[in-house]
């Protein structure tokens, strides 16, 4: 697979006529190409960078993308700061509150340093968990479906590749391409 058409592209979507890719690029791009589409089997669009399915109504004009005005919540949104609930028990608000800048700096600081001290182990989760949703939206009726998921979480990199090899050759290669960064990642330790 190129680099051009690694599944794994941020803000792409991915659509699929029965097994076979059909479209692929922005939510615009994928919108112009379906609506020529004039097959009769059945379409699935996927996010390329989650693998779980996205809802596209082809009868309506296509989607404007625009940003939803939220309501005004807590915070300071014009930053990207989001109020949300958080529960501890006593001990845990009173260490917060004894840290320097208080609670919400420092559980910021906290959530930054296991976000560093994890990225290559939530990298492996999250590409391993894309693959398995289009998996089981895309192949889970195929011979060795089961088998090839197995191997996919235990990182069985060889067992897994000779096991979809036998699907559909665009069901394959895109799940390869969902799969790469759980295979590149699995022995960084960072």
């Amino acid at each position: 697979m190129t680099p051009s058409s690694h599944p794994a592209a941020s803000g792409t979507l991915t659509a699929f006529a029965g097994f076979e890719r059909l479209a692929r690029g922005g939510r615009q791009e994928v919108f112009a190409q379906l609506r020529q589409y004039t097959g009769g089997a059945p379409l699935l669009i996927f996010d390329d960078t989650s693998g779980a399915l996205v809802d596209l109504d082809l009868r309506e004009p296509a989607p404007e993308p625009t940003a939803a005005e939220a309501p005004r919540s807590v915070g300071r949104p014009k930053l990207g700061v989001v109020a949300r609930e958080v529960t501890l028990l006593p001990r845990h608000w009173d260490w917060l509150g004894r840290q320097p800048g208080g609670a919400s700096v420092a559980l910021r600081r906290l959530v930054e340093e296991a976000r560093r001290i994890h990225h290559g182990r939530d990298s492996v989760r999250g590409a391993r968990e894309a693959a398995y949703r289009f998996m089981t939206a895309m192949a889970g009726s195929l011979e060795g479906f089961e088998e090839a998921a197995r191997a996919l979480f235990a990182g069985d990199r060889p067992r897994f590749a000779a096991l979809v090899a036998a699907w559909p050759q665009d069901v394959a290669e895109y799940l390869q391409g969902l799969a790469a960064v759980s295979w590149s990642n699995e022995h960084d330790p960072t």
